[in-house]
């Protein structure tokens, strides 16, 4: 028996995953949307606001999460996971697995709870990441502080930073695997062999839509800043000049 949970910002192109693992004979919960994503959610939205009490930030694009690796974890925060992944949790199926892109906002504690489970980390470029709305746009609905603008395009990118900036000072698990989307989607057979050799299962083969790498290149809008940097060196996408 194996269980697998994906990790990756909203609009990442994590939907490719959850629906591979589905088409594989991977249980991934139920009832899922078509994004692949287990629901209902608001407890796993209200385990975000569990957790984020405990986040400290010094102002700016600063944030603490060192609490989070050695507390307690509440059991609360417990109660909650396991209502969420209960149809999960009481499957027969000899491989499990959930996909919501809010696991992210609580990852610390979820590798705490699994430490036992795949971890497949889902990087897209964020510049294609920030074009579209979603839900964890605005972190303070997750009771996560964060500096306040009205720049809709700023907001989606703090986000994506305090996400992956939260996922890099977590402790790796023993089972982890990063994941380029566009690697999925340019090189999929190439990449099905890696996650076929991490997992060790056989994976279908989805039909995927190359259009969907670099749609930030026919965008008018800003979409790319300086915090960026880092992340895109180390998953080599090219940072621009200027924007």
């Amino acid at each position: 028996m194996s269980l697998i949970t994906i990790i990756g910002r909203g609009h990442s192109g994590t939907r490719a995953i959850s629906h591979t693992l589905a088409a594989s004979a991977v249980f991934m919960g139920a009832p899922l949307n078509a994004s692949g994503d287990l629901l209902p959610p608001e407890a796993l939205y209200d385990a975000c606001r569990v957790l984020a009490r405990h986040v400290g930030w010094a102002g700016g694009l600063t944030w603490d999460w060192s609490a989070l690796h050695t507390m307690p974890i509440p059991a609360e925060f417990a109660q909650l996971i396991g209502d969420y992944l209960v149809s999960v949790r009481e499957s027969p199926a000899a491989h499990r697995g959930w996909k919501i892109p809010e696991t992210t906002l609580v990852y610390p504690w979820i590798v705490r709870l699994f430490p036992e489970i795949k971890y497949i980390f889902w990087i897209r470029n964020p510049r294609d990441c920030i074009l579209g709305a979603h839900l964890t746009d605005d972190l303070s609905d997750f009771g996560v502080p964060y500096p306040a603008t009205d720049d809709v395009r700023l907001r989606r990118a703090i986000s994506w930073k305090y996400q992956y900036d939260l996922v890099r000072a977590t402790p790796k698990p023993r089972h982890w695997i990063e994941v380029r989307f566009e690697d999925f989607i340019l090189r999929q057979d190439e990449t099905l062999a890696r996650l076929e050799d991490y997992l060790d299962i056989e994976l279908a083969k989805i039909p995927v839509q190359p259009e969907a790498v670099d749609r930030w290149k026919l965008d008018d809008g800003v979409t790319c800043f300086d915090f960026f940097a880092p992340a895109m060196a180390e998953y080599g996408y090219e940072m621009p000049a200027q924007n």
